[in-house]
């Protein structure tokens, strides 16, 4: 038997033994504990829908929600330029599968990713048959990368991100990961240090490319947001009211966000906050924090009919219904984008700068280095450190509406400047699958 096979065979049995020693038990309390990953196992299990033999194929994988958003454009892009070639996207976590089957289930197939057991991913790569597989940002799962290499299907990593803290936890494997980053085709990094990162990994230094983030494509620059004067009007929020918004919020973070906003209206009494967690399952949690922090919880869900009378210096709005971060961001004078006072990695400030607000960010922003970046040098983004600096700023920044405006300038342009990573990375997959765009 061929030397390269055996150790290919070796590496997926080690993979699976992994999986079934320390990954069941994860899963099980997700399940159990968590409620999640409670659907679609027949697709887990590598039952996806089939597909016809004959054509090109591109399986593209976002693992969550924010994924889902991010290839929004590169989507929108291939289905218009490439008609010939089926687009597969999958995705790992139930809300990342809803809204990719939201956006893309009526131009392409959407399922579950399969889990990476040997078995279950060659039963999900015999059904697809992918052309080229893209993995977005840094989902490299073992088994799939050697069932791909064996079958000579290319796979590529668009959007690619390494952050340090992960960047040093692979380099302590680095011998058992090595041979997964050798396997990869593409890598589109989202900047020099993540490329060497990537290629101190084992990616070949010319299959590596530095391409900005597509999460510029995906913010869209506007003044305004459709249905955001009826949530206006309906929680009694005018143009006076000096409104500030923690949107995309994590555990552990609302506290100390109402620790601020009480240090605010100190010094700006008239100042009014709406927080809008990112996971819709800590609702009750947040509002209940709300209630224990002395104020009074006005729920987005609860006020939908009446128009508001206006909001008490005690109220604090819980933005409780999904799909209207936008919205709340729109009529926001200052807005702070959560999860990133604790470290979580950051929620997506891009499309705060879009609407042309001033941003606000924790320091624990570490996946969006690249775009943090961008924005702090437009001068349209702020990190704060913490409660004293996060009040401080915003206290400074309601009580100077024409610095907000300034800030708010700077980000429309730096994202108007940074579009068109989409469209590189598509030529550049094209490259790879030998398809002409039309």
């Amino acid at each position: 038997m061929d030397v390269n096979l055996q150790m290919s065979k070796a590496r997926m049995w080690l993979a699976d033994a992994a999986y079934l020693a320390v990954g069941l038990p994860i899963l099980g309390y997700r399940i159990l504990v968590k409620g999640k990953d409670r659907h679609g196992w027949r697709q887990r299990a590598g039952y996806v829908p089939p597909r016809e033999a004959g054509r090109a194929g591109i399986w593209l994988h976002c693992v969550s929600l924010g994924e889902a958003n991010l290839i929004r454009s590169l989507v929108e892009q291939a289905r218009g330029e490439l008609p010939d070639v089926d687009l597969m996207i999958s995705s790992t976590t139930d809300t990342g599968f809803e809204r990719a089957n939201a956006l893309y289930g009526s131009i392409g197939s959407v399922f579950r990713f399969p889990l990476d057991l040997s078995r279950w991913m060659n039963r999900a790569l015999d059904r697809l048959a992918p052309s080229l597989i893209v993995l977005v940002e840094l989902e490299t799962w073992p088994n799939l990368l050697e069932l791909a290499q064996r079958r000579g299907i290319p796979v590529a990593v668009v959007n690619g991100r390494l952050t340090e803290k992960a960047y040093d936890r692979y380099r302590k494997v680095r011998a058992l990961v090595r041979p997964m980053f050798q396997a990869l085709s593409l890598v589109c990094a989202q900047d020099e240090v993540i490329a060497e990162r990537f290629e101190a990994l084992g990616v070949a230094h010319e299959r590596i490319r530095i391409v900005p983030s597509m999460k510029f494509d995906t913010a869209e620059v506007a003044d305004s947001v459709a249905g955001a004067e009826e949530l206006a009007g309906q929680l009694g929020v005018t143009g006076q009211t000096d409104l500030w918004v923690a949107g995309g919020t994590g555990d552990g973070e609302e506290r100390v966000i109402l620790d601020a906003h009480r240090r605010i209206q100190q010094r700006s009494p008239e100042a009014r906050l709406a927080i809008v967690p990112r996971k819709p399952e800590r609702f009750d949690e947040v509002a209940d924090t709300i209630t224990r922090m002395g104020y009074r919880c006005v729920r987005r869900s609860k006020c939908k009919q009446a128009a508001g009378q206006g909001l008490a210096r005690d109220q604090v709005v819980l933005g409780d219904t999904m799909g209207e971060l936008r919205k709340f961001y729109s009529i926001a004078k200052v807005a702070f984008v959560g999860r990133s006072l604790v470290p979580m990695g950051g929620s997506d400030m891009m499309e705060v700068a879009g609407l042309g607000k001033a941003v606000l960010v924790g320091p624990h922003a570490f996946n969006f280095v690249e775009p943090m970046k961008v924005l702090t040098q437009a001068g349209a983004a702020c990190v704060v450190l913490g409660q004293g600096e996060l009040a401080s700023k915003v206290v400074e920044l309601l009580g100077e509406p024409g610095k907000a405006a300034a800030m708010g300038r700077c980000g429309q342009e730096a994202i108007r400047t940074n579009k068109g990573a989409s469209k590189r990375t598509l030529e550049l997959l094209c490259e790879m699958v030998g398809v002409r765009k039309h």
